[in-house]
């Protein structure tokens, strides 16, 4: 799965508009997409989802091409493209019905994949048939309002003249500029929720499900249907890179901690539930020699015991990195509850599931502020220098946190790149670098560690020289 990427990021390099893209390795994660409530679809709880149809009209948002006057409207396309990641979400119904989607529901006695209500939750708007409406179809995928919400409320006024963000936030419409409902609606499918069929378990990745990871940045460039032009920015502000990826990574460890809190996800049965855990630490070749041979490599950053599986912390490792250069007092913090943490996976279930909820505090309290500061340049740099640092990079043993290393300093060099802190000719002369860091992380049976983190360590010398 992991070597589906490349195209991925080439899509994501197209969307930017900056310049050639490296050869990205990392997940499909988009052919397996879905949403938890938000706020405002809390309030039109009960509201009715209208269907896909109801927004495609060619006065709509339903045109070939994107030339309408305020927005594209040529957003049922983009969402429909056949092959590329902007029309992940309307695949994923019809990747059910795959081979591969098949196989899963067979080796989980799910039944028919395309009616199962474990499989439907994220590859589908899966709402009651009382909730749909005329033009309502589950198999129109992750359609408009998995992510906007019931349309019943907005659908009507939302384009009428003295319409205004506001007005159709308040009629329905998820407030998708806030990057923190943003963050939680993707997370929904992208991590996990309680909602029917919004949690992979280890089984159905036992059964041949991608291993889920995310990552705000990266999923908005590839989904981004929408010109941010003066209008946009008038009406919601421009979109800012840095804050985009630190909201998205300390809504990803809140949500991750929040789950694995849960008296029902923590455990399976007498086992801990080892979708939480770092899949690589396990699954690496095993050999039997006279010569030992470790199979990883001692991590700084997770204080447990020989031997035991450790909790995937790619997220954690990116929110102790960005906070300890943005929010050094906060940060010593949550890097304290990180190690309290991993320190008490190695004692017993209860005493995890307390430094999990204070975790997910530090995060919960990180993502706040992040969403609430302004950035500029300057602040890149220190989040690049300190993913590089002497006290991140060691973390970098295992193949999830490395990808998420290295695709965050993908972001934030193209950040710089947007806002004219670094020529784009300057970028491309760091790209090989890049591509070295990516391909050491090309797949999980021949990931390098060492490889990585000196390929790593040159493209955040070469950005910091441009300072």
């Amino acid at each position: 799965m992991e070597r589906q990427v490349a195209s991925w990021l080439r899509m994501r390099g197209r969307a930017l508009r900056l310049f050639a893209p490296a050869s990205l390795v990392l997940a499909g994660w988009l052919a397996f997409a879905g949403s938890e409530p938000s706020s405002a679809q809390a309030q039109a709880a009960g509201a009715r989802f209208e269907g896909v149809a109801t927004c495609a009209g060619s006065t709509c948002h339903g045109r070939s091409e994107g030339n309408g006057a305020i927005v594209r409207q040529d957003e049922i396309a983009s969402w429909q493209e056949p092959s590329s990641a902007s029309g992940a979400h309307s695949r994923a119904y019809s990747v059910l019905a795959s081979r591969r989607g098949r196989q899963i529901a067979q080796s989980l006695g799910l039944g028919a994949a395309t009616s199962a209500p474990a499989c439907l939750g994220c590859h589908a708007t899966y709402v009651p048939q009382s909730r749909r409406g005329a033009r309502f179809h589950t198999s129109d995928g992750v359609g408009c309002e998995s992510c906007h919400g019931a349309a019943e409320g907005w659908l009507q006024v939302h384009y009428e003249k003295g319409a205004s963000h506001a007005s159709n936030v308040r009629a329905g419409l998820v407030p998708l500029q806030d990057l923190q409902v943003r963050a939680k609606v993707c997370l929904d499918c992208h991590y996990g929720s309680t909602k029917t069929g919004q949690f992979v378990t280890h089984s159905m990745m036992a059964a041949g499900h991608p291993r889920i990871s995310f990552e705000l940045d990266l999923f908005s460039a590839l989904q981004q249907h929408h010109d941010e032009d003066a209008d946009y920015v008038r009406r919601k502000r421009r979109t800012d890179s840095l804050r985009l990826w630190a909201v998205g990574q300390a809504e990803a460890v809140a949500r991750a901690t929040d789950l694995f809190a849960r008296p029902g996800y923590g455990m399976r049965g007498m086992f801990p539930e080892f979708y939480f855990y770092d899949c690589h630490s396990c699954h690496r070749a095993i050999t039997d020699g006279p010569a030992r041979r470790l199979t990883f490599e001692t991590n700084p950053g997770r204080p447990i015991p020989f031997g035991n599986p450790p909790f995937n912390d790619e997220n954690i490792i990116m929110l102790s990195a960005v906070s300890g250069a943005l929010a050094p007092a906060a940060g010593e913090a949550f890097s304290a509850a990180s190690a309290a943490f991993h320190r008490a996976m190695g004692e017993d279930r209860e005493a995890a599931q307390a430094a999990a909820v204070t975790l997910r505090e530090r995060a919960q309290a990180l993502s706040a502020a992040f969403a609430a500061r302004s950035y500029k340049g300057a602040d890149i740099h220190r989040v690049v220098a300190n993913i590089a640092s002497a006290t991140t990079a060691p973390r970098f043993t295992d193949y999830a946190g490395s990808v998420q290393a290295v695709m965050a300093i993908d972001t934030l060099l193209n950040a710089l790149v947007r806002e004219r802190s670094v020529t784009v000719g300057a970028a491309a002369g760091i790209r090989a670098s890049i591509n070295r860091a990516y391909a050491a992380v090309a797949a999980p049976e021949t990931y390098r560690p060492a490889e990585f983190r000196t390929a790593l360590a040159s493209a955040t010398n070469a950005i910091g020289s441009l300072r």
